[in-house]
């Protein structure tokens, strides 16, 4: 039943997600599309590029740390199992990611339990930080009221100071679910919030270099597009029926953007975010797997002679 509606359901909200951008592009679409093809656009486009993939790199760094045991997973070993991850996100459903890390954690000597914890925690972790973050644009959207920014500060110090208020919580739901999970250190939760939010913020510049290429002001567009990215991707996350929450994702960052930009050039914005993203994870994913295989180093290997 839940197939069928799944196989319903995720071509009717593509589908409308589609008219939707297509309406606002309608207008002011060829205009802001032209902006792109400029000369002066071109280092803005590179470095939207490079920061999408340094917000990966950290990413990955935040993932790494939550793997509790002896053997936790580095360098290439790390990199192949987060990136193989990234990639499973394109079909419907989380349980893809979950098996993804579990099989090829094992391969590496890590057993599956905490293969699953540390993708649970990560997973809490990311919605909670980029969650926070994302508030970054609510000052645009409603001015005058900065207070909302103190919510989200105060919910994330909370729990770098006290990690267990991140961790119980999706400790209680993996044991609902008959998948426990084993918390890591207090310090290796700190460790992955500072982390989970450097990458928000780093990897939210994309779209603030995409803003200033259409035209966006430098210090108005900030703000709004760095909170837009990653509120726009933790409620495209939620959509787990929609691969990579497509859809939902341009149209939350349209939303958000169209405070600062007028709303055909925010929706070029937010389609051009997703071409960065894109380029960005399938490359850094095609790098770091040629690089694993050129090594030609089996991950249990690997892991052994970094301890």
């Amino acid at each position: 039943m839940l197939d069928r509606l799944r196989k319903v359901l995720t071509p009717l909200i593509v589908l409308a997600a589609l008219v939707g951008l297509g309406l606002m592009l309608r207008h002011e679409g060829p205009v802001a599309a032209r902006a792109f093809a400029r000369t002066d656009a071109l280092p803005l486009l590179a470095a939207s590029l490079a920061a999408n993939v340094a917000g990966l790199v950290l990413a990955v760094h935040a993932w790494r740390v939550l793997i509790p045991g002896e053997h936790p997973i580095r360098g290439v070993s790390a990199a192949r199992i987060y990136f193989l991850g990234q990639l499973s996100k394109y079909l419907p459903g989380r349980v893809w990611g979950v098996l993804t890390h579990v099989t090829h954690g094992r391969a590496a000597g890590v057993p599956a339990a905490q293969m699953t914890s540390a993708y649970l925690l990560s997973l809490a972790l990311t919605v909670l930080t980029g969650a926070g973050v994302g508030l970054l644009a609510a000052p645009a959207a409603l001015p005058g009221q900065w207070f909302w920014l103190g919510l989200p500060a105060a919910g994330l110090l909370a729990c770098a100071v006290r990690p267990a208020l991140a961790t119980r919580p999706v400790a209680a739901a993996a044991r609902l679910l008959r998948r426990p999970v084993e918390a890591p250190p207090d310090a290796a939760v700190r460790r992955a919030v500072l982390l989970a939010v450097a990458s928000w913020l780093v990897s939210g510049l994309h779209l603030w270099f995409l803003a200033l290429a259409l035209g966006g002001a430098v210090g108005a567009s900030l703000g709004p597009a760095v909170g837009a990215f990653a509120l726009a991707t933790v409620v495209s996350s939620l959509a787990v029926i929609v691969p990579d929450g497509w859809g939902v994702r341009e149209l939350t960052i349209t939303a958000a953007l169209a405070t600062v930009l007028p709303g055909g050039v925010a929706a070029t914005a937010a389609i051009a975010s997703r071409v960065v993203c894109v380029v960005a994870e399938l490359g850094s994913s095609a790098v770091v797997l040629t690089w694993a295989r050129l090594r030609s180093t089996p991950m249990g290997e690997e892991a052994r002679v970094h301890p």
